[in-house]
C-alpha cells in the first residue's frame, strides 16, 4: 500500500511540473516547445485527466504561434531581401508540420469546459510550393554566379552548400548534380605527397607505401585531396613533405646476468630413535620418520638480447601557391628489440619457478636493420595520422 502512495505522488509531482514547464514555455513566447511537450503527453493518452491542462495549453499555444508565424512571414516578404527565402520557406513547412502531429489527437476534449478545443488548420501547400521554388531559384543562380566569377575556394564551398541545401529540397531541379560536382571539385585543396630520406640508411618499401596510403588514416575532411602520385594536368595548392632526417640503429648486444641461487630440499628420511637407539612408534605401532633435508646450489646465467632503432624527421607542410611554408611538424618513433633466456650450472632444484621458464627460451635471430626501421615506423603512422587529423588550410 505504500508503494502504491508513493507512486501516486510521485505521478501527480511529475504531472504537476511538466504542467508548470509548459505553461513557462507558453507565457514566454516559446510557442513551439510549449507544443512540443503538450503533444508529447497529450499522445500519452489523451483521455486522462490529469492531461487535460495539457490540452487547454496546446490550443492557446497553436493559436498564438500561427499568428505570429504568419506575421512574420509577412514582414520577411515585404523586406523583400532575398535571404528571407529560406527562412520563409522553413515556416510555411514547420506550421504544415505542427497541424500534422495534432491532427491524428484529435478529437480532443476539454471536460470542464464541455467542448472540444479548436484548431484552424490552414493548407499550406501552394504557399509551401511557392516559397519553395522561389528559394530554389535563388540558391541556384547565387550558387551559379559563384561557380562563375568565383575567386577563392571559399566562393566554391559556399556555392556547394547551397546546391547541397538546393538538391535536398529539389532533388531534379535543372542541372544541380553537375553543378554539385563542379563546386565541389573546384572547392578542394590538393595537397602532393612526397617523402624525403636524408639519412643514410635504407627506408624499407612496404613502410613508405604505408605511410603514402591515406586510405588507412580514416580521414574525415571534405575539402582536403591527398595525392601521392602527382597528375600532370592538376595545379597543387599545398605541398606535404614527409623528411626522414636520422635513423639510429644500437649494435647487436647479448647481456649476461649471473645468479647464484640455494635452496634446502629434502633428502631423504630417518626413523625417530630414543636414547637407547630403539625406533620410535607411533600409537599405531607405526615407526615416525623424519624428513632430511640439503642445501642445493645453481648458478644461473640469464641472457638478453637487446638492439633498438630510432626514426626522426619532420613533416612540412608548404603553400605552393605563395611558396611559404604553412606548418612544420615533429616526427618520431622508437622500437626496441628485447629477447632473454637461460641456463644453469648446479642442482636444477634450486631455481624459482620464474626463472625455470627462461630455461625453455633460446636465443634467437637479431631482426634486420629494415626490418628494425619498419617496426619502428608502425608508430609513425599513429603520428602522421595525428598530424593530418590536426593541420587545417583554410
Amino acid at each position: 500500500m505504500k508503494k502504491i502512495i508513493l507512486y501516486g505522488i510521485f505521478v501527480i509531482f511529475f504531472s504537476c511540473s511538466g504542467v508548470k514547464r509548459t505553461q513557462e514555455a507558453l507565457n514566454s513566447g516559446n510557442y513551439w516547445t510549449a507544443i512540443t511537450k503538450a503533444i508529447s503527453n497529450i499522445a500519452d493518452n489523451k483521455d486522462k485527466k490529469s492531461h487535460q491542462p495539457f490540452i487547454v495549453m496546446l490550443e492557446d499555444a497553436f493559436k498564438k504561434n500561427t499568428i505570429r508565424e504568419l506575421q512574420h512571414i509577412n514582414f520577411l516578404k515585404k523586406e523583400g531581401n532575398p535571404a528571407n527565402y529560406e527562412s520563409i520557406f522553413k515556416t510555411y513547412a514547420q506550421l504544415k508540420s505542427v497541424q500534422q502531429q495534432i491532427r491524428p489527437l484529435l478529437p480532443l476534449r476539454i471536460t470542464d469546459e464541455n467542448r472540444e478545443a479548436q484548431f484552424s488548420f490552414k493548407n499550406y501547400d501552394a504557399q509551401i510550393i511557392a516559397a519553395k521554388e522561389t528559394l530554389s531559384g535563388y540558391l541556384y543562380n547565387n550558387a551559379a554566379n559563384l561557380l562563375a566569377s568565383g575567386k577563392t575556394k571559399i566562393d566554391f564551398r559556399q556555392a556547394y552548400d547551397d546546391l547541397t541545401y538546393l538538391q535536398e529540397i529539389s532533388p531534379d531541379y535543372r542541372d544541380v548534380r553537375q553543378k554539385t560536382d563542379e563546386a565541389y571539385q573546384k572547392g578542394l585543396d590538393y595537397v602532393i605527397v612526397q617523402i624525403f630520406n636524408n639519412t643514410d640508411k635504407v627506408i624499407p618499401v612496404r613502410l613508405e607505401e604505408e605511410l603514402l596510403n591515406f586510405n588507412t588514416y580514416g580521414l574525415n575532411n571534405l575539402w582536403t585531396e591527398y595525392h601521392t602520385n602527382k597528375l600532370t594536368d592538376l595545379d597543387y595548392d599545398y605541398q606535404m613533405e614527409v623528411s626522414f632526417q636520422d635513423i639510429n640503429i644500437s649494435p647487436e648486444q647479448i647481456n649476461e646476468k649471473q645468479i647464484i641461487k640455494e635452496r634446502q630440499v629434502k633428502d631423504g628420511f630417518t626413523y625417530v630413535k630414543d636414547q637407547r637407539g630403539n625406533v620410535v612408534k607411533d600409537s599405531l605401532g607405526n615407526k615416525i620418520k623424519t624428513d632430511n633435508f640439503k642445501t642445493v646450489r645453481a648458478d644461473f646465467y640469464q641472457f638478453t638480447q637487446f638492439k633498438s632503432a630510432q626514426v626522426t624527421g619532420i613533416v612540412n607542410f608548404v603553400d605552393l601557391r605563395k611558396q611559404q611554408q604553412l606548418n612544420q611538424y615533429p616526427l618520431a618513433s622508437n622500437f626496441i628489440f628485447e629477447h632473454s633466456y637461460a641456463s644453469y650450472d648446479g642442482d636444477k632444484r634450486a631455481l624459482d619457478n620464474d626463472l625455470l621458464s627462461l630455461l625453455q627460451l633460446a636465443r634467437v635471430p637479431f631482426p634486420s636493420n629494415e626490418q628494425m626501421v619498419y617496426n619502428a615506423g608502425e608508430n609513425l603512422k599513429n603520428n602522421l595520422k595525428n598530424i593530418l587529423g590536426r593541420q587545417r588550410f583554410n
